[in-house]
């Protein structure tokens, strides 16, 4: 199998550990930056080039795009597309997990349970748009923001009101969720690579935050998850048209709440607390459709 992983930075971890995971099982491997790829879009005629010279064909793409290249980046992840190249994580489904608004949309119309959010583009009045979410603390995010950062915890409603109302002048994109306290500043990351969840880990956010990702200074621990979210993870995945997806479980009174589905999910803290080989699982689910590709062509 050709594949490219597309990544700004060979030597991050992840990319590393997948193109370790790719030659251990024999096939050949390129990391490309998404922005140095150019494209030529004609009518049944779509060609890519590297750094001045064709690209020739690929059979598989994986996607490791940053949330601030999110825009070009899909966009070559869609000429390789139209190009016949298989992904895990197709462009379109990428670009809906990156948009908060609209991936709590989608996962709010196939019945699964979130922190109750609320959104106003703009809004005149910011009493109306907090009276529709209830009292406070509340949680305020940028719709596109990643890792952890845009994300702010108003402990008042006039905390509240006042982070809306500066967010509102400066034009951003946000919406605002109820606070699960419960939850202890504490989530699940769900691994999910195909059809099943092959790794978990619990997250605690640091002294003082409640921010449980890891680049925020949370801490990994091995953690199972149930049945129950296990298949919520999966379904959650599924939702968005993403193949590989660390889906963020809160555990809350009223039961397992999807925080958060990441369509890059980083493999270092997973990898590490589990023991396990995801990015080998994510090679396989790659050499598994490639299987399958070729004998649907050979029938």
């Amino acid at each position: 199998m050709r594949l490219v992983i597309l990544s700004r930075n060979p030597r991050l971890y992840s990319t590393r550990r997948l193109v370790e995971a790719a030659r251990a099982r024999g096939h050949t491997v390129r990391v490309l930056d998404p922005l140095r790829c150019y494209l030529r879009i004609a009518a049944g005629d779509f060609r890519l080039h590297y750094k001045g010279k064709p690209l020739q064909t690929v059979d598989a793409v994986i996607p490791r795009i940053g949330a601030s290249v999110t825009r070009y980046a899909t966009a070559v992840l869609r000429q390789f597309e139209l190009m016949g190249a298989r992904t895990p994580n197709p462009s379109d489904a990428i670009l809906r997990a990156r948009d908060k608004l609209r991936a709590h949309q989608i996962l709010a119309s196939h019945g699964i349970d979130m922190p109750v959010t609320v959104f106003g583009d703009n809004p005149d009045d910011t009493a109306d748009l907090l009276s529709l979410l209830g009292p406070a603390p509340h949680v305020v995010k940028l719709t596109e923001g990643a890792q952890g950062r845009g994300v702010i915890l108003t402990e008042k409603a006039s905390a509240t009101r006042g982070t809306v109302e500066a967010l509102r002048g400066l034009y951003a994109n946000f919406l605002v969720q109820e606070y699960i306290g419960e939850a202890g500043g504490a989530d699940l990351r769900c691994l999910v690579v195909g059809d099943r969840v092959v790794a978990s880990m619990g997250r605690q956010a640091a002294e003082g935050d409640f921010r449980a990702n890891l680049h925020s200074g949370g801490q990994a621990v091995a953690q199972a998850c149930t049945d129950e979210e296990a298949a919520i993870a999966v379904r959650s995945a599924q939702a968005l048209g993403l193949g590989v997806a660390g889906v963020d479980i809160l555990r809350s009174a009223r039961g397992p709440l999807v925080l958060e589905v990441n369509s890059t999910p980083g493999l270092e803290g997973i990898e590490r607390v589990s023991g396990l080989d995801v990015a080998g699982l994510v090679i396989a689910l790659l050499q598994m459709h490639d299987e399958h590709a070729d004998a649907v062509c050979r029938k």
